[in-house]
């Protein structure tokens, strides 16, 4: 029997001519479908075309075809989704994706890439996702190469009440194109109801790659099948009977964060520490019957929103997005009164009125009595689920899920206006009642394997992972050590937890703990004080495998642990601040520094 290297291995001839037949026998779209799934296969998708040929037999032909990159950066896991439909619909073309979150990417191969499509989710105002905070600075510092060589099209996530809608996809698309690539698509600002513009994006940003494939050939998107009573997910979200809901604050508190437990006895759904849980909330009723006096409208008004047929005050109570105004709602509202006002918005006085105004001080100011409903709905976006951190481990407390939630309460327009979500939690949301709720996996907030130490910065509800992670330890009996910092306003109204706190501190689980609380002393102290304090200790930590955590707010406590951070590594390892913020680079891309926030 003769024997032909094959990639390395021994194919005997008879295989290799049986390989050769089926390979004929192929029509041009499947063979070319089949080879982008062996491709897809390969180390990182880009076997060299050498490695498919026998040696002393001649190839068959095969279309040339240029490599293809689709890159994510997800912040809730919208964007990672929408990639991974992107490469299987690439995949149905005959193409050969490699799909790869921005968090794992290597930046520096940009240089070699030739084709990439990029999903890039924002996260506040105009950042990029956390774990795509790396990729961003290569390509937008002096480090990063020309790309004269590259074509590029960009699918842009955002929500269109913050002020730099889809920030994100702009920076990397107006900087791809600054290097010298080519791009091969316009891109798409999608808002939260993003579905259908992204499916149009991937459908055309996949032919610009093809033009001169028969767009016949390639299969229609698959309608959703209905998911059985097992895959809860977003779009079938398992309904969880509140089991406790208490205030964890006590009297006296500025502020109010409440105790959730659901149960999910009969659900099938897994979860582990640092996970989150997707809520589906449902409007206040009292803002509903508010909104439809102002329009003079009962609610009963026939109403279809995306091919549902339902009325419009159960579209205002569960399906619309009815609290904060958007630039969309306003465009809207406009034409229907032809309100000059409001037309003329614009820069920042735009952006300031939006902040100043709910939907329903926009209703009451330029009214429109009498309504058609389908035009009143058509300027709201679809609601939103929103995520909380899951503060209990499914190992520890099975069949339930706990949350820790801070109720968003504030003053406007001589209003006092709440919170959709967390309103609903701290005003109906009693026990036996039932929340829609699914599994938002986070696997970029992990607890490490083995014994390794942990440290864990958190401020106010940033500490919910932490309670899971503490008692998942307690529970697989690990020996590593664990250090939480904590910080809030008073000791003796919003130490949350903190009886339990004392019992892991008790019993081993828990090491060391310092807490800040800003507001019980002439001068405020935060989480990044303690850190500063600890700065020697805190370093040794790290230099012996440490993993680091940090989850809270977004746009204060993570910037600002972070520069602590920065300060105790150049402080405590005798470093400048450049190579300071190298070694939690490389903490960072090691996954020994992980970030949640919101």
């Amino acid at each position: 029997m003769t024997v032909v290297e094959f990639n390395g291995t021994g194919l005997s001839e008879e295989q290799w001519r049986t390989v050769r037949a089926v390979a004929t026998a192929l029509k041009p779209q499947q063979a070319l479908w089949l080879s982008g799934y062996f491709a897809g296969l390969a180390d990182a998708g880009r076997p060299e075309a050498a490695h498919l040929v026998p040696a002393g037999l001649d190839p068959a032909p095969a279309a040339a075809a240029r490599t293809l990159t689709i890159l994510y950066g997800s912040e809730t896991g919208n964007g990672k989704r929408l990639a991974a439909r992107l490469a299987e619909r690439a995949h149905a073309a005959g193409l050969a994706p490699v799909l790869t979150d921005m968090a794992d990417y290597k930046p520096r191969r940009l240089k070699e890439e030739q084709d990439l499509l990029i999903v890039a989710s924002t996260h506040g105002e105009c950042a990029p996702p956390t774990s795509a905070a790396g990729f961003f600075e290569f390509v937008e510092g002096r480090k990063a190469p020309r790309l004269e060589g590259l074509r590029y099209a960009v699918l842009a996530l955002g929500d269109s009440t913050y002020e730099f809608f889809c920030g994100a996809g702009r920076r990397i698309d107006d900087r791809l194109a600054a290097l010298g690539a080519e791009r091969l698509h316009e891109r798409v600002d999608c808002d939260v109801d993003y579905d259908d513009p992204a499916a149009a994006w991937i459908e055309t940003a996949l032919a610009a790659l093809a033009p001169t494939r028969n767009a016949a050939a390639m299969p229609a998107v698959a309608a959703s099948a209905t998911p059985s009573a097992a895959a809860y997910d977003r779009q079938n979200p398992f309904p969880a009977i509140v089991i406790e809901n208490l205030a964890l604050t006590g009297r006296g508190s500025s502020k109010e964060t409440r105790h959730v437990e659901l149960s999910l006895e009969g659900s099938g759904l897994a979860f582990a520490p640092g996970d989150a849980l997707g809520v589906m909330p449902r409007n206040d009723p009292a803002l509903v019957e508010g909104l439809l006096s102002v329009l003079g409208l009962s609610g009963s008004e026939a109403l279809t929103i995306k091919g549902a047929a339902t009325t419009l005050g159960e579209a205002l109570e569960g399906v619309l997005e009815i609290t904060a105004a958007t630039p969309r709602f306003l465009d809207q509202w406009a034409e229907v009164t032809d309100a000059a006002a409001l037309k003329e918005l614009a820069g920042d006085a735009r952006s300031a009125f939006l902040r100043e105004n709910h939907v329903i001080d926009i209703l009451r100011r330029y009214p429109a009595k009498g309504i058609d409903a389908a035009a009143l709905a058509a300027g709201l976006r679809p609601l939103q689920p929103r995520l909380y951190s899951i503060a209990s481990s499914a190992t520890a407390v099975p069949d339930e899920v706990h949350l820790t939630v801070s109720t968003v309460r504030y003053g406007l327009n001589g209003e006092e206006r709440h919170g959709v979500a967390s309103g609903q939690f701290s005003r109906r949301a009693a026990p036996e009642t039932a929340l829609p709720v699914y599994v938002q996996e986070n696997p970029r907030f992990r607890l490490p394997e083995g014994d390794a130490p942990i440290i864990m910065i958190g401020a106010g509800t940033g500490v919910a992972p932490y309670r899971a992670f503490l008692q998942e330890r307690e529970v697989q009996g690990a020996k590593g050590r664990a250090w939480l910092f904590f910080g809030e306003r008073n000791f003796d109204s919003d130490f949350l937890y903190q009886t339990e706190w004392q019992g892991f501190l008790k019993d081993g689980v828990l090491t060391r703990m310092n807490v800040a609380f800003s507001r019980d002393g002439a001068q405020k102290t935060y989480v990044q004080h303690r850190l500063l304090e600890e700065a020697r200790e805190l370093y040794a930590w790290l230099e012996e495998g440490a993993h680091l955590y940090v989850c809270g707010d977004g746009a204060k406590l993570a910037p600002d642990v972070h520069r602590a951070l920065t300060a105790v590594v150049a402080e405590a390892g005798g470093r400048g601040k450049a190579a300071a913020e190298d070694y939690l680079a490389a903490l960072r891309e090691s996954r020994r520094y992980q970030i949640d926030v919101y």
